[in-house]
């Protein structure tokens, strides 16, 4: 099973009250929030649109590896997860867009939209998407870190 987590690095920031949150492993995303859990939903938000624009570009999504007792994990949001899950079936699978539009009876230009990483996607489309890749999404629960 995937998951879309990775370990995040929070610093106090400049200003009195600020977070800034790095991800050694996607040293792109990068950002800060006033007080730690509006920074944990940055962090969030950050990671999943650098992943997202990672898929967007061709380039694969970077292995977590870093592991350290200063490290938090941030996972993306439930619908981005899913939303990176399609993209990269899709792209494993070897299909064209009409190919898939064909197994699951959409309209192709439904499909790019679906395939789109900045179009939202609802997730039973997701769902469904995946499901014709030969895929399966499996939604977990674990305890918050406390903030």
């Amino acid at each position: 099973m995937k998951a879309y987590a990775y370990r995040a690095l929070f610093e106090t920031g400049g200003r009195r009250g600020n977070v800034v949150i790095t991800f050694p492993d996607v040293p792109e995303a990068i950002t800060q929030g006033r007080g730690e859990a509006y920074a944990r939903r940055m962090a969030e938000e950050a990671l999943g649109l650098v992943l997202l624009n990672y898929l967007e570009r061709g380039k694969p999504l970077p292995k977590p590896r870093a592991k350290s007792r200063k490290l938090v994990e941030i996972a993306v949001a439930p619908d981005v997860a899913a939303k990176l899950a399609v993209l990269e079936a899709f792209a494993a699978a070897g299909i064209t867009k009409s190919e898939l539009a064909r197994r699951i009876g959409k309209d192709e230009k439904e499909i790019r939209r679906i395939l789109d990483p900045r179009h939202p996607t609802k997730l039973p489309a997701l769902v469904v998407a995946l499901r014709a890749l030969g895929k399966r999404l499996v939604v977990g629960v674990t305890e918050a870190e406390a903030a």
